[in-house]
């Protein structure tokens, strides 16, 4: 088929791997893929980057002309993806939804063209609770539902996503759940856990791991103070791979704590070089989640068997088994968390029976990019 995919996305984070592995995929699978973008900065794949120039504008501009000018876009988008459109003359159209984005919708009731909208996010939910909200939250659900309910199937990343697209009436047999997935190609060479573990000169360390941009709502400080704690064997070395904005208040709190030798923050890395630092993870750490998410960080863990600390929240219990593949807690349960740490870094054979499972799940779940596009292009071939 010919597929014209159209995305609004500059930043270079998981929002960029996910983008460039279903395109590649898609490409894989036989298909020849058109993509329609905005003009983004040079991608010099250093993960965590942002997009300065968004950045400074939600800075200068009121927040409601900010908004106005991300509902303006889709007019220039939709003149671009028309113009791509009437010369490559596509089988169908794959956006990835962004607030305020309705260029995809506009040219499929103008071509008579199947749309496919990959939802990762319930974005007027999710920028009404941050930043200081929306200042245009009507006209933002209006959008919203409009582009959702338009799109010929929705593809939200996890069940309870898919539970937000049917509030606003999209129905059912529209909504089919595609979480997000791995390449396995890019994990096939990582070291082994005693290489990589040597390489960053932690022989002999139950190694802690943690990967992606850390804020304040992670829980990586809870870690740290249990790793402070009696109950933590004296072994235990935490690696975040990644950086963020609380990165220097817990490496104050880690010397503060004794542990200045026991954490070890990577900084800002390219992409290619995180499953060498994943591998040499005994313990994947998942200590919070947004309850919508299908976390990217989780299927770098679960790819290169890692045994995996989670909340039992019902997104992740849609991946995750407790005792299977993972050791789940309850949030709400003071003392959960330190007290699943506490087992299975204290248990090796534990651990191993968690990472064999881990191993094993994307295989059984079929959590892979390839998989993800094949079941995804399979419902217009379906049509016909």
């Amino acid at each position: 088929m010919r597929i014209l995919y159209h995305h609004r996305t500059a930043s270079k984070d998981g929002q960029a791997v996910h983008i460039e592995e279903m395109i590649d995929a898609m490409r894989a699978l036989g298909h020849e893929v058109r993509v329609v973008a905005p003009l983004a900065d040079q991608d010099d794949g250093r993960m965590g980057g942002g997009v300065g120039w968004v950045h400074h504008l939600k800075a200068v501009l009121p927040k409601a002309m900010y908004e106005f000018m991300e509902l303006a876009y889709s007019l220039v988008a939709y003149r671009k993806l028309m113009a791509t459109a009437r010369e490559f003359k596509p089988d169908l159209i794959y956006e990835r939804y962004n607030l305020f984005l309705l260029a995809g919708l506009m040219v499929k009731r103008r071509l008579d063209v199947p749309l496919l909208l990959e939802v990762n996010a319930p974005l007027v939910f999710e920028r009404s609770q941050h930043s200081g909200g929306l200042a245009l939250r009507t006209l933002a659900r209006w959008a919203e539902g409009k582009a959702w309910r338009g799109a010929d199937a929705v593809l939200p990343v996890t069940a309870v996503l898919a539970a937000h697209v049917r509030d606003y009436g999209v129905p059912a047999e529209r909504i089919h759940v595609i979480p997000n997935g791995i390449n396995r190609a890019h994990f096939a060479h990582a070291p082994s856990p005693a290489e990589a573990k040597a390489s960053l000169g932690l022989q002999g360390r139950v190694v802690l791991g943690f990967t992606g941009f850390v804020r304040d709502w992670h829980g990586v400080d809870r870690i740290i103070d249990w790793m402070a704690g009696t109950d933590a064997p004296t072994d235990t070395h935490l690696l975040v791979v990644g950086d963020g904005p609380v990165r220097t208040e817990l490496q104050a709190q880690a010397c503060r704590l004794g542990l200045g030798e026991r954490v070890t923050f990577t900084g800002v890395i390219h992409r290619d070089q995180v499953p060498a630092y994943v591998a040499a993870f005994d313990v994947a750490l998942q200590p919070a989640v947004t309850p919508y998410a299908s976390p990217l960080k989780l299927m770098e863990y679960l790819v290169l068997g890692k045994a995996v600390i989670a909340p039992a929240t019902p997104n992740l219990q849609e991946v995750l088994a407790d005792g299977l593949n993972a050791l789940l807690f309850d949030e709400a349960q003071p003392g959960a968390l330190e007290h699943v740490l506490q087992r299975v870094c204290s248990d090796s054979v534990l651990r191993g029976r968690l990472a064999q499972g881990a191993a094993d799940t994307i295989d059984r779940l079929e959590l892979t990019w390839l998989g993800n596009a094949r079941r995804a292009l399979s419902l217009v071939q379906a049509r016909g």
